[in-house]
């Protein structure tokens, strides 16, 4: 089955991050970046996997320092659940996106942008090290958490 074109997604309660891998999986780029508070963002992302023509969902779950779920895991699954029941013909993968908003505010700055102006851009950023990971990690199967401290759970 194609995995690529992918969509990786970093969610928020203000803003949903969103970046794209090309046809071959490569490379990961930024797309955008959702304001959930004036556009839905199940209805935007159908709208971009559509346009796109996206083949593989990746949603970052923030796990805790010791590997396992807490409070924001909720969220993000109540998310996943209403993403996958909106486009059921794509696979949804749950990847560990612990400190990539920090990697990508780390490459942001010493590409000379500061964190504070480009909130949007650092959560388009981090749907790229989301991406990355998941394009890193050949064992990814759908449903289950990549967790890059060697550890896979449902």
């Amino acid at each position: 089955m194609e995995t690529h074109p992918a969509l990786g997604i970093d969610y928020g309660t203000a803003r949903i991050g969103i970046a794209a891998t090309d046809d071959c999986g490569i490379l990961a780029h930024p797309v955008e970046s959702i304001d959930v508070t004036r556009t839905d963002p199940i209805a935007r992302i159908v709208q971009l996997a559509t346009q796109l023509r996206i083949r593989t969902l990746v949603l970052g779950l923030p796990l805790l320092l010791d590997g396992t779920e807490g409070g924001a895991c909720i969220k993000v699954r109540t998310f996943g659940t209403e993403l996958q029941a909106a486009l059921p013909e794509l696979p949804l993968v749950y990847v560990d996106e612990f400190l990539t908003t920090a990697e990508a505010q780390e490459k942001l700055h010493a590409a000379g942008r500061h964190a504070r102006k480009f909130k949007a851009v650092i959560d388009q950023a981090a749907a790229v090290e989301i991406l990355n990971r998941w394009m890193g990690d050949v064992t990814t199967i759908p449903g289950f958490v990549i967790d890059f401290n060697e550890r896979i759970r449902t």
